[in-house]
């Protein structure tokens, strides 16, 4: 299938506190566009300050998806974030306009757009008796049946051997044969990603600050005590929320709290970014670059072009 065959989307990326959601609201109102949070958080119901969830005037203006799915008590995954947002997709797509993915969670955005990864499941047992063995036989096994993968992979990398030999015993295809279905098959969707970031580091750690300002004046001490999650979900470790349960539960001073909570967000800043770095593909604008005040009308110029090539 060709690009200009495919649905195309829209997708604003970038670190916490970097101005997504805002720009991601501009664009939608410009093209007729509809937002897809890809936010592993802002899916929980109640926890609305600690996401920095948008509100209801905001979701009012432009209609928002993948937002207050589940109660923070039940577990959600990428694997259940998925089949929800190529629903969504087809929704939007269904009444003429266009989504607009914006979230910092790199792992939920490329579960959609990615090429699909062939990782097969293979029957219990196998590994079992695979880990039998010594490192020895096994990479002989493995050069025997699949040599690509035996020559990529040092006989000490148990693990990685072990995986090659289970497919292969599993599915009857060797890993080189998977790897080249992956490599054959096309990403399903032509989409734009439009990354946002700063040149001066200290100046998102700034808006980082401000915004954990923001939500503290705002009540996210009161939101975390009225939702009195069990400490062991997942919900309860999100950034925002498990600083503050060693808050009240007693196990950190106020001040202790919010300076975890700062250096825990810069640090989840951080690895945002090493994710989406990884991807070449991503157009990046920085607010804080010269001629910075043109950048929105970059972006449109990026956006008419991605969805009208032949206008």
């Amino acid at each position: 299938m060709s690009a200009s065959e495919k649905t195309k989307l829209i997708a604003i990326v970038g670190p916490t506190a970097s101005g997504k959601s805002a720009l991601a609201a501009e664009i939608a109102k410009a093209i007729g566009g509809e937002i897809v949070s890809c936010d592993s958080m802002q899916i929980y119901r109640g926890m609305d300050i600690g996401t920095a969830k948008p509100t209801a005037g905001e979701m009012s203006e432009v209609r928002h998806h993948l937002i207050d799915v589940c109660d923070p008590e039940q577990p959600f995954s990428c694997a259940d974030y998925k089949p929800l947002a190529e629903g969504a997709i087809s929704d939007i797509t269904s009444r003429g306009k266009v989504p607009v993915f914006c979230g910092g969670t790199g792992l939920y955005l490329d579960s959609v757009i990615s090429i699909p990864s062939f990782s097969p499941e293979v029957p219990e047992g196998i590994r079992e008796e695979l880990m039998s063995r010594s490192p020895e036989e096994l990479w002989d096994e493995l050069l025997r049946v699949d040599p690509e993968s035996a020559e990529k992979t040092h006989k000490n990398n148990v693990k990685r051997v072990v995986r090659a030999l289970e497919i292969y015993r599993g599915t009857g295809k060797t890993k080189t044969e998977w790897d080249r279905l992956s490599k054959e098959t096309e990403p399903p969707y032509d989409t734009l990603i439009i990354g946002l970031d700063y040149l001066d580091r200290e100046i998102l750690y700034r808006r980082i600050g401000q915004r954990i300002g923001v939500m503290l004046e705002s009540g996210l001490v009161d939101e975390v005590k009225r939702l009195g999650l069990p400490r062991g979900c997942n919900a309860a470790q999100a950034i925002g929320y498990k600083e503050i349960y060693l808050y009240l539960d007693g196990r950190a001073e106020y001040g202790e709290a919010v300076a975890l909570l700062e250096k825990n967000t810069r640090n989840y800043a951080k690895r945002q970014l090493t994710w989406f770095r990884r991807n070449k593909s991503i157009k990046w604008f920085y607010p804080d670059s010269p001629g910075a005040e043109n950048n929105l009308r970059e972006i449109m110029r990026e956006i008419n072009r991605h969805l009208y090539p032949d206008g």
